[in-house]
Formats: C-alpha cells, sequence, structure tokens
C-alpha cells in the first residue's frame, strides 16, 4: 500500500518557502530498470540524498521512478524530500511507489511551471519529446530572465546533438540566438558531471543563506 503524501496547494506553497535546496532530474518515463541510464540516475539521486539535496521528478516511471528510487535509498537523515509532480495521461495515472509526495495536473503547461518554481537546478537525462519540452522550457526561462540563475545540465551524448544543432542551425545559420543564450545550458558526458555543478551551486547556496535566489520568490 502506498504511503505517498497528496500535497495541497498551501501545502505546496509551504514547500517552496522552507528554503530547501532541490534538483529537478528530467528524462524518459520508457528507461527500464537494470539499463544503465535507470542505475546511473538511481545512483545520482542517493548521492544527493546523501548531500541532503532534495529532487523533483514526474513521479512516473522510467527515469522518473529511478531518480525517486534513489533518492529515498540515500535519505537516511530525512532531512530532504523526494517529491513527484505527476500528469493525468491515458499510461499513467499514478505515482511511483518511491516519492515522499505528489501533486497531479491535468495540463503540462502549470506542471513545467511548478517544476521551475520548486527548482535551484535542472538535470536532463537522456529521454524523448516530454523531455525536450522541459529542457526547451527551462532554456527560455533563463534566457529571459524569468527564473534565478539556476544550472541547467544536459547528460549525454544525445543532448550534445541537440545542443550542436542548436549552435549551427539556430546560432550560426540562423542567427535567431545570442551566443550568450547557447551558454546557458551545461553539457556533460556522465552523471558524474552534473554532480559536481550541482553541488558547487548547493555551496553557494549554503553560504548566501537568506540572499540566495529563490525561483518561487522570483518566477510569479
Amino acid at each position: 500500500m502506498s504511503t505517498t503524501k497528496i500535497l495541497t496547494d498551501d501545502q505546496i506553497k509551504e514547500l517552496e518557502a522552507d528554503h530547501d535546496f532541490r534538483v529537478s532530474i528530467f528524462g524518459s518515463a520508457r528507461t527500464l530498470p537494470d539499463t544503465p541510464i535507470y542505475e546511473m540516475t538511481r545512483n545520482f539521486a542517493k548521492t544527493l540524498a546523501e548531500n541532503n539535496i532534495g529532487v523533483v521528478t514526474g513521479g512516473g516511471p522510467g527515469v522518473m521512478r529511478a531518480a525517486n528510487e534513489g533518492h529515498k535509498a540515500g535519505n537516511v537523515s530525512g532531512r530532504s524530500k523526494s517529491i513527484g509532480l505527476t500528469i493525468q495521461l491515458p499510461w499513467e495515472n499514478t505515482a511511483n511507489r518511491f516519492v515522499d509526495a505528489h501533486l497531479r495536473f491535468d495540463r503540462f503547461s502549470g506542471r513545467l511551471d511548478q517544476f521551475m518554481r520548486l527548482s535551484n537546478a535542472v538535470v536532463v537525462m537522456p529521454g524523448g519529446i516530454g523531455t525536450c519540452l522541459e529542457l526547451f522550457y527551462a532554456w527560455q526561462l533563463l534566457q529571459v530572465r524569468h527564473i534565478c540563475d539556476i544550472p541547467i545540465i544536459t547528460v549525454g551524448a544525445t543532448w550534445n546533438l541537440l545542443i550542436d544543432w542548436v549552435r549551427t542551425g539556430l546560432l550560426e545559420t540562423e542567427k535567431t540566438i545570442d551566443i550568450e543564450d547557447l551558454g546557458i545550458v551545461i553539457p556533460v558526458d556522465t552523471p558524474d558531471g552534473a554532480l559536481k555543478i550541482v553541488i558547487d551551486a548547493y555551496n553557494e547556496f549554503l553560504v548566501a543563506g537568506d540572499d540566495y535566489c529563490f525561483n518561487w520568490r522570483r518566477y510569479k
């Protein structure tokens, strides 16, 4: 029997205001357990939890489940939370059993906004159309400075191909973006590379204290 807590709007506002550091982890719902991506995501989230860093996922299967599972395994102190923002789909109606709490959405738009309000960093594992949507949404919000200057990190060769297309197609050929826009996203080859960036951001968060820029304050 699941012990997942379904959050109310007031409880979401409390989460936003509790000054915890959280990483949104995006990736494919089709990723199967015991595959390299699943295990890498699980281990990555486990290490985050061991450092008292929370995670936010879509709350479903695949990469999302791996992240929530890893966080639960590493969250021995119970000082951080694993949150699932689920979406109503014909094939995905319940949160995975590893989330501490979840909120259900009927539309992707409101769900994406909530991801951004709760995030202090974004890590994008391999995924499909939905993961592309999440990546580009975060990318645009940072481009127009609607959110704080948080790291947006892509993991793996697939995203390197996409970033190369952005460079050659949008920057160099069409000239529809600036070089600064391209630099918003940080590509790394493995979760270990993402972990270093996240830990650095977390240390900056600890030093900043009350002066830290939280997205829930800035992104209305």
